[in-house]
């Protein structure tokens, strides 16, 4: 979507992905939401002798500079930022301890077995409603709590929070992102003190939690004068969806009920939004997650690895120097003819950074399933094997929900990806309704422009704005695949 000039107010979202980020401005006008890209950034871990960790700093910086270039150009009215779940930045006394570890960092295994020692998963999940995810929040507590970390700290911050936090110097905790931590009541959606207690991680650590939707004010003087803004000429720092999946779902251009989405980026957010958690022994043992939504609508999901996959064996052949043009690769997986070995995508071995392609490989063989011969042939082999994953995922969140699926939206960065989204009609057989690609940055922008008055009514009413402004592209149901 182009930028449309005009005098409606100018919201920014700030998109953190786990490997990009960007700085986008929306206006709701004349009926419309429209958007544009003002800055775009690379998100990459950095790996150090004590582990995988983000380089936060940097991240703040890219934000800052983007959100300043986009006040130049767009007088902002409201900033809301969203970025990735679970990962939290250690505090005291205001200032941030130590840089924050990824999820992808190994260290909570030895955590995960200690906490379900404690509190077994049936309780777990009775408690928070959350799939089994060796790095959910409560799992990397536990092990600050075992290296001595833990202790030393007087509050932790959520890494959206964080970064509002140094915007504005309030600290606070959104509820959608807070959902995925492990300590929020499923039920209540407050802070478990009870399992907190028995988990050994100290209830005042938790910050007090706020809505989508809720200002949290004015920029502090020092991140103002990084922008180069008068303070009282800047914008306020507005809590959205801070999950970026809960902005995504926030997007979804659906103008009927029944649909299910995949929300399509690193990881693949697969499920249907429901008014009640799902709690089911069942349930937990299929590895749905119940999760917070704007509004109090719960985000009924499963992790699937998503495209992961793709970019981290694309990074694999880029290590070893060769040159790799991804549409022409695309092209070339849309190709390939007969049948290629499908994978579970699922699998925790794919979870960490490395040699994606031979652990893949590894994985077939122990099967005694046929190794992809050709790169085409294995992203061929990804993509079926992502798209047969969202398949059963639906057609497990049908049958446990009792939420029929008509129809499934696919939004995100893998909304671009045609084969993708044709496997996807051919896996699930149903019709496969894709874009928009930035469906995070229209939910975090329409939560601000309700919160400020420019739009109202509830998500549906959103839904149908997005629908009205933002191109799609249909895939056709086909009978399901084998």
């Amino acid at each position: 979507m182009e930028h449309t000039p005009g005098g409606a107010r100018a919201y920014a979202a700030v998109d953190l992905g786990a490997t990009s980020g960007r700085v986008m401005v929306g206006r709701v006008e004349r009926d419309r939401v429209t958007l544009a890209e003002v800055a775009r950034f690379a998100n990459s871990p950095v790996a150090t002798i004590d582990g995988l960790h983000w380089d936060v700093l940097g991240l703040y910086r890219s934000m800052l500079d983007g959100l300043a270039a986009a006040h130049r150009e767009h007088g902002l009215a409201s900033i809301g930022i969203d970025s990735w779940a679970v990962d939290y930045a250690l505090m005291r006394d205001g200032r941030m301890l130590a840089t924050p570890y990824s999820y992808r960092d190994p260290r909570t295994s030895a955590a995960v077995e200690a906490v379900t020692a404690i509190v077994p998963p049936a309780e777990l999940y009775a408690a928070n409603g959350l799939q089994h995810l060796p790095f959910t929040t409560l799992f990397q507590l536990a092990a600050d709590r075992a290296s001595g970390l833990l202790e030393l700290a007087d509050g932790i911050l959520l890494l959206p929070d964080l970064l509002a936090y140094w915007l504005t110097g309030v600290a606070v905790a959104e509820r959608s992102n807070a959902s995925t931590t492990g300590l929020l009541g499923v039920h209540d959606r407050e802070w478990d003190a009870a399992l907190a207690e028995r988990v050994d991680v100290p209830v005042h650590l938790l910050p007090p939690l706020v809505d989508a939707g809720t200002a949290l004010g004015p920029l502090h003087a020092v991140a103002a004068d990084e922008m180069g803004i008068a303070p009282p000429d800047g914008p306020v720092v507005t809590a959205v969806g801070s999950h970026d999946t809960a902005s995504a779902v926030v997007a979804v251009p659906a103008t009927e009920p029944g649909f299910g989405y995949v929300s399509c980026g690193t990881w693949s957010l697969v499920g249907v939004e429901l008014e009640h958690p799902v709690l089911s022994e069942e349930s937990r043992l299929a590895g749905f997650t119940n999760e917070a939504g704007v509004d109090g609508r719960v985000r009924y999901l499963h992790n699937v690895m998503g495209l992961w996959l793709l970019s981290e064996s694309v990074r694999t052949w880029e290590r070893a120097g060769e040159r790799v043009d991804l549409d022409a690769l695309l092209a070339a997986a849309a190709r390939v003819e007969g049948p290629v070995s499908r994978f579970d995508a699922d699998d925790e071995v794919f979870l960490p950074p490395g040699d994606m392609p031979a652990r893949i490989a590894r994985w077939l063989r122990e099967r005694d399933l046929p190794v992809p011969e050709t790169r085409a042939a294995l992203v061929r082999s990804i993509l079926e094997s992502l798209a047969h994953a969202y398949a059963r995922t639906l057609r497990a969140a049908e049958r446990l929900s009792g939420e029929r699926v008509r129809v499934v939206h696919i939004v995100g960065g893998g909304s671009r990806n045609e084969l993708l989204c044709r496997l996807t009609a051919e896996a699930t057989g149903l019709p496969v309704v894709a874009g928009p690609v930035e469906a995070t940055a229209l939910g975090n922008v329409l939560v601000q422009a309700r919160a400020h008055g420019d739009v109202g009514g509830d998500l549906e009413t959103l839904r149908a704005l997005v629908a009205r402004s933002t191109p799609v592209r249909t895939y056709p149901a086909a009978a399901p695949a084998l």
